[in-house]
């Protein structure tokens, strides 16, 4: 993989350096991630090159910031409430637009590469993701929401911040490891790849990752989404039948 990407750099290399700006080639190591039974999660490499106009490097060097996000999708918050020593559900809110996951890794902590505005922007960060309350009545309240549904999330693992995760080897090189977890839902995710200099962001890349279910994982959720009624019944008597059979067994022994 390293030698064909050197390769389709040394064909770009001469329109690259007639560029006026920076130029980002960027790649990753899986473009597509199959889960099956045995699923653990998965690693990450996301590298490539900041070509320069003419090949000359700035005195000082640009800084790297990769985001691996995906796939956003709505979702409802609830909060659970104690009432006569019952957890119940009490008040809720909705998001239209939230990554079921996101990983940005820097050269150095963000809030030494950009400031506040540009870090919305381009939402780097997990603080600076945009995700769109629906009907919180208040501020305070999708405020209170928010920092629900990003906390649950980060003690998941499936929202993540790894400053000085990137390494720039040379000034034009860099390389960065994410990491998938198990609990990831498939769909498409994309890996942006971000040059920042002097509070800037100078150039961007994106490169979009795949990652679905295969073998009987698939069967099993094509089955769900394609004949949900017959599979909810289908998972209704498995448990009941299971249900059945264990109360049998303790019965007898």
């Amino acid at each position: 993989m390293k030698r064909a990407a050197a390769l389709c750099l040394a064909l770009l290399a001469p329109a690259l350096l007639g560029a006026t700006k920076p130029v980002l080639v960027p790649d990753v190591s899986q473009r597509s991630i199959q889960i099956v039974y045995s699923f653990t999660g998965a690693e990450l490499l996301l590298f490539g090159a900041i070509v320069y106009p003419g090949g000359r490097m700035p005195d000082r060097p640009a800084d790297i910031a990769v985001v691996v996000k995906g796939p956003v999708e709505p979702i409802r918050v609830r909060e659970k409430q104690k009432v006569a020593g019952i957890w119940v559900n009490a008040d809720s809110a909705s998001f239209r637009s939230a990554p079921a996951f996101y990983a940005v890794a820097a050269s150095r902590p963000l809030d030494q590469l950009v400031d506040e505005r540009t870090a919305a922007i381009y939402e780097l960060g997990i603080r600076n993701l945009q995700l769109s309350p629906a009907d919180a009545d208040t501020p305070d309240k999708a405020n209170r929401f928010e920092s629900g549904l990003v906390d649950l999330r980060q003690r998941r693992d499936l929202y993540v911040e790894q400053p000085g995760a990137v390494r720039i080897t040379d000034g034009v090189l860099y390389r960065a490891r994410i990491r998938i977890p198990a609990r990831v839902p498939v769909g498409t995710y994309t890996a942006e790849t971000f040059l920042i200099q002097d509070g800037r962001v100078i150039a961007a890349a994106v490169r979009d990752i795949n990652i679905q279910k295969s073998g009987f994982e698939e069967y099993i959720a094509r089955a769900a989404a394609d004949h949900g009624f017959i599979y909810g019944l289908l998972a209704v008597a498995l448990s009941v039948g299971l249900g059945w059979a264990a109360g049998a067994l303790f019965r007898r022994f």
